[in-house]
């Protein structure tokens, strides 16, 4: 079990914090020959795998590095065309990892505002008056857990299905917010969050709920 991201977002749909704090693995590198088994296509400025999956690698994972070194989105370290370069058999046989891609800031920050506009809808379509709005989202792969404060915030955090105590978790991460990022004098409200000590603390309640431990008096 574990616990993967955790994201702050201001009442205005704001990404003000963001952490990685587990990734799993799923990176897969293969030799080549000339032609290539596979079918790459360019798709949101990265190359991806349109077909052929095999040996774990998986239609969707995207070209991360080409003989060790790491690629650019759609470009060689060097700088060289991706697409290119692998269509080339002069620079056969070619080393390249495969998985699944990191998201960009960028990406983070539009996510985190698309999920703001759905938890607003998600409250306007309830047919109760007052609905909490979205607050669990649910895949084979990970939950997405929401906790709203009642001025706004939202504390988002993304885990393994079978991973316990996410509801504790999230006031836990209310608590350290106000004790740590609220009242300290340099902070501004509905700005990014630039704490030592909050990140601190984050992640200690992070470790704890991964190993399902309850959050008492003064933890």
């Amino acid at each position: 079990m574990a616990i993967f991201s955790v994201y702050v977002v201001n009442k205005a749909g704001g990404l003000i914090y963001q952490l990685d704090h587990y990734a799993p693995r799923a990176d897969t590198e293969k030799t080549f020959s000339f032609p290539l088994d596979l079918v790459l296509r360019p798709h949101d400025e990265r190359v991806v795998v349109a077909f052929g999956q095999r040996d774990g690698i998986r239609v969707g994972h995207a070209v991360l590095a080409i003989n060790g070194a790491e690629v650019n989105g759609r470009f060689t370290a060097d700088g060289k065309d991706v697409l290119e370069f692998l269509g080339n058999p002069a620079n056969s046989p070619v080393s390249i990892r495969f998985g699944r891609h990191r998201l960009t800031s960028n990406e983070k920050l539009m996510l985190a505002s698309m999920f703001h506009s759905l938890f607003a809808i998600g409250s306007q379509l309830s047919p109760e008056v007052g609905s909490s709005g979205i607050e669990m989202l649910e895949t084979d792969t990970f939950k997405l857990h929401c906790f709203q404060t009642l001025t706004g915030i939202k504390f988002m955090v993304l885990a393994d299905p079978r991973q316990t105590g996410i509801d504790a978790l999230l006031r836990k991460i209310y608590e350290i917010y106000s004790d740590f990022a609220l009242k300290n004098p340099f902070y501004s409200l509905e700005m990014p969050i630039r704490c030592e000590l909050f990140d601190q603390n984050l992640k200690l309640a992070l470790e704890v709920a991964e190993k399902a431990g309850p959050f008492g008096p003064g933890s």
